[in-house]
């Protein structure tokens, strides 16, 4: 049996989310047994990236790692998301996980709000990519032979011609001054289909792409997260992936 801690990852079907992995190996202190992803209950769809339930699920078998799907709805308000999260993880923890790893680089008030969540229930936030490079990283991972395509693109920040690309080092170079080589100001998120950690890469076929306008809900429900809200940045341009 491992000594090392045993671990789940929170899994985005992305290269940030990989590469934590990547790095939790490096490091060898921690045992990653299970990914564990939210996914939008309304479209069957990973939250966020818009990924295919069908593709997410390929992947972790190609992975061969159990996969936890949390499922919320798409206006789910922020208490709602902590009741359901915090059920979950408790049953992740009786499964007898301590550690929870996260992809994330930088953002300082979601790395606080996750280790606060956490730490109510007892688990420990590990951010094995913490304050690291984004350009390192994000050369890392296609120098390291993983294969990514861009799946979902802010329009604010990117055209429609960047959603649906290979995540290249060709990619890297056209992105507009100010644009972060990971998205991690969520400017675009990927699906990682290929590399090292993959027992065969998960097949695909590109579908429509097509952009997506959201807007604060207008019904008066506990579960409308946008309620209040004048402007965020509500445009994206997503390129559906079919299996």
């Amino acid at each position: 049996m491992s000594k090392n801690k045993k671990a789940y990852l929170n899994w985005s079907s992305g290269k940030d989310a990989l590469m934590a992995w990547h790095h939790i190996l490096q490091d060898g202190n921690y045992d990653i047994q299970k990914l564990v992803t939210t996914v939008n209950k309304d479209f069957k769809r990973v939250s966020m990236h818009g990924v295919a339930i069908e593709l997410l699920e390929a992947q972790a078998v190609s992975l061969q790692l159990p996969l936890h799907q949390i499922a919320l709805s798409g206006n789910v308000s922020l208490q709602t998301y902590n009741e359901t999260m915090q059920i979950h993880t408790g049953q992740l923890i009786d499964e007898g996980f301590t550690e929870a790893v996260f992809g994330d680089i930088f953002l300082e008030d979601l790395k606080n709000y996750r280790e606060k969540e956490l730490r109510k229930i007892g688990l420990n936030a590990i951010f094995p990519l913490w304050k690291k490079d984004t350009t390192t990283l994000a050369k890392e991972f296609i120098n390291l032979g993983y294969k990514a395509i861009v799946v979902c693109t802010s329009a604010k920040e990117l055209d429609a011609s960047f959603c649906g690309r290979e995540f290249t080092h060709d990619f890297l170079q056209d992105l507009p001054e100010g644009v972060d080589p990971c998205g991690e100001n969520g400017e675009f998120h990927t699906f990682v289909y290929d590399g090292p950690l993959f027992k065969q890469p998960v097949r695909f076929e590109k579908g429509e792409k097509i952009m997506r306008s959201y807007k604060p809900s207008n019904k008066n429900e506990e579960d409308d997260c946008f309620k209040g809200q004048t402007y965020w940045d509500n445009q994206f341009w997503y390129q559906d992936l079919l299996k």
